[in-house]
């Protein structure tokens, strides 16, 4: 895959500045505080000057006025305005209907909608991320569930990615619309692999040979990561996890009411991982995720790198005319027994109030939402990867967004990213042991006993 600047794709400057949305909401280091809080600002003010508009206009000719709330996680552009733009547009085509849009960053929105969405403030439409996010938002009771909508127009729904709507589906009923979909996969340099006669690793021993071979040529930091952010190294533990554990012993322990930890395996994962970490070098714990991104992989110091598919777009704009890379999936270890064809990623969608005065309104605004239309706005102007086939193609995605769609619907399954899949309580003790391991203050027993005890404090 050769990957060129497609000038048809719009990337502005402003995408640089553009956060990361790191799987979980974590925030990647291009988010201010002060944008953030401007951007919140002007959002909520064009909500309150929405509701006023309401109060006054009449109902439009051709029906009852509609007012649907709408709240998400994207203050910032590129993915502001681009919500602003679609919205405007659908409220254009619907005289009836005003959408009023309301958005806050990432935590911040974490705690509100967590706040709201037992109460009868709930918005008519959120954004929420799938896995554990979006079961705490059933667990509330006014989420309603969407599976007749999926189920009686198929033509519509039949172009949505199933990968993404399993992230939403529990016990049998599907409560969110998949939106964008993301995937973690090992970035490489493919001029420095074929300089090395090297070829791409499938389990878990061809990989250690070709870092092996990589520091072999001269390169002190075959693998690179941003050690500072705690995010990414759980990207890491939660694959690793998945690919080493029985399922079934997995989701008993990510349980927080049955959750022990106490399987041998996670201790081969952490010492994998320590494993890992030395062909990393002493400066990955002084780095963040964004600086190992732009100051190694893309400079070719670094030959690899574990990156999100939502991270091209940023990737595109620090690397050289002629740099070429590839993707592939975590190896398999081969005495693993989860499902090496997996994939760690997520969806992330939107879900609809059971307490809306709307709910046709709100199901006919999503379905309009997310269509090709509005995939190819997602990707055009965000970079992110719609969940509805025949969104992304040739002509609005660039080379590598077409590879990673395909290696997204050529998963097995989504896994889910690590802080999604268990509790806070859980994952923080595992991601801060982690970064110990790497700098040799803790060792792989150590760490787990600490995780054993964080689990065991859940019930």
């Amino acid at each position: 895959m050769k990957l060129r600047k497609v000038t048809a794709l719009a990337l502005t400057a402003a995408m640089t500045a553009a956060a990361l949305s790191a799987c979980s909401g974590g925030n990647s280091g291009g988010e201010t505080a002060t944008t953030a809080a401007a951007a919140e600002a002007e959002t909520t003010a064009a909500a309150d000057a929405g509701a006023e508009a309401e109060t006054e206009a009449a109902p439009a000719a051709d029906g009852e006025q509609v007012v649907i709330n709408f709240f998400h996680r994207w203050p910032n552009d590129p993915k502001n305005t681009m919500f602003k733009n679609l919205i405007q547009e659908y409220m254009d085509e619907n005289p009836n209907v005003t959408i009023n849009m309301d958005c806050i960053l990432n935590d911040e929105y974490k705690e509100k909608i967590r706040m709201v969405v037992s109460t009868d403030e709930v918005p008519d439409i959120f954004s929420s991320w799938s896995g554990t996010f979006a079961q705490e938002m059933i667990d509330s009771g006014n989420v309603s569930t969407l599976t007749d909508m999926f189920e009686e127009d198929t033509e519509w729904s039949g172009k949505i990615a199933k990968a993404s709507i399993g992230g939403f589906t529990f016990d049998g009923e599907i409560y969110g619309v998949p939106w964008s979909q993301d995937g973690k996969a090992f970035f490489y340099n493919k001029k420095i692999f074929e300089e090395n006669n090297l070829e791409v690793p499938t389990t878990w021993n061809d990989f250690i040979a070709v870092l092996d071979a990589l520091q072999a040529a001269g390169y002190e930091t075959p693998l690179v990561e941003g050690l500072m952010d705690n995010w990414a190294i759980l990207h890491y533990l939660g694959t690793m996890n998945q690919r080493m554990l029985d399922p079934e012993v997995l989701a008993k322990d990510y349980d927080p009411a049955t959750g022990e930890f106490t399987d041998p395996a996670y201790v081969d994962v952490l010492e994998k991982w320590q494993q890992l970490t030395s062909y990393m070098g002493d400066v990955c714990v002084a780095i963040d995720h964004e600086t190992a991104r732009n100051t190694y992989f893309a400079t070719g110091e670094a030959p690899i790198m574990y990156l999100q598919f939502a991270e091209i777009t940023l990737l595109e704009q620090s690397v050289p005319e002629d740099f070429e890379y590839g993707f592939f999936n975590f190896p398999a270890f081969e005495e693993g027994k989860g499902d090496p064809n997996a994939l760690t990623g997520a969806p992330e969608g939107f879900m609809i109030s059971n307490k809306t005065q709307y709910p046709e309104e709100c199901r006919k605004f999503l379905k309009w939402l997310v269509s090709e239309k509005g995939g190819a706005a997602l990707t055009t102007e965000s970079g992110d990867l719609s969940s509805v086939d025949g969104a992304v193609d040739e002509t609005n995605g660039l080379p590598a967004h077409l590879e990673a769609m395909e290696v997204i619907n050529s998963a097995s399954e989504l896994a889910p990213w690590f802080d999604n899949a268990c509790d806070a309580a859980v994952y923080t003790v595992y991601g801060q042991g982690a970064q110990a391991i790497a700098v040799g203050d803790e060792t792989p027993e150590s760490v787990m006993t600490m995780v054993q005890e964080a689990a065991a404090s859940l019930h």
